[in-house]
């Protein structure tokens, strides 16, 4: 599917779920904080939930957890407008707590629905709780760099790569070290994921 397609489906998408979404963030958040970013990407980020600048501005990862992914990207030579970002919950938690199950179930259609139109080879997952959305099971400690591989139903994407979210990182030196050094393993995932497409 052509780019600018892609981008207009992402476009009537949001405003429908807007409308739709039924969480109950929904009543205290400023405004709704879809996806951002490239609608053509090989790669989506996904993290947890909008904290207090990104419901201000109505875009994902603007925050100092924003700044420091901007910076990874840098690092492997990718640019924040070549990739998309996006959140498993689509408003912000009052005083940024942790999103709820019945939250994120209530936002996993649009979720779902994003990734379906964008259609990524690689989908990164910052943080346990976008993980744990798709793989329930998994701790992030264990998990955090390797590449997983799982087929969902009415997904193309099978690649998921687990990655420590950027806000824990900020605050602890050797967690930050961590996250760096699996960031800069995505382009040896995207060639190993090309091999195996071949």
């Amino acid at each position: 599917m052509d780019k600018e397609i892609k981008k207009q489906e992402l476009n009537n998408l949001n405003e429908r779920w807007e409308e739709k979404c039924e969480c109950e963030l929904k009543k205290t958040a400023t405004q709704a904080v879809p996806g951002d970013g490239d609608a053509g990407a090989e790669i989506v980020f996904i993290g947890e939930a909008p904290g207090k600048s990104e419901d201000a501005q109505g875009r994902p990862f603007v925050g100092v957890a924003g700044k420091f992914l901007t910076e990874m990207l840098s690092a492997i030579n990718l640019e924040r407008e070549e990739v998309y970002i996006t959140n498993i919950v689509k408003y912000r938690p009052p005083n940024n707590r942790d999103p709820l199950p019945e939250e994120k179930t209530a936002c996993r259609e649009w979720l779902l629905a994003e990734l379906k139109i964008i259609s990524p080879k690689l989908i990164i997952f910052l943080g346990r709780h976008a993980m744990n959305n798709f793989f329930p099971d998994l701790q992030i400690s264990k998990a955090h760099g390797k590449l997983l591989i799982k087929v969902f139903k009415g997904m193309s994407t099978k690649y998921f790569f687990p990655l420590y979210h950027p806000a824990a990182a900020l605050y602890d030196g050797s967690m930050r070290e961590i996250l760096m050094a699996d960031f800069k393993k995505i382009p040896k995932v995207l060639k190993e994921i090309e091999k195996r497409q071949r």
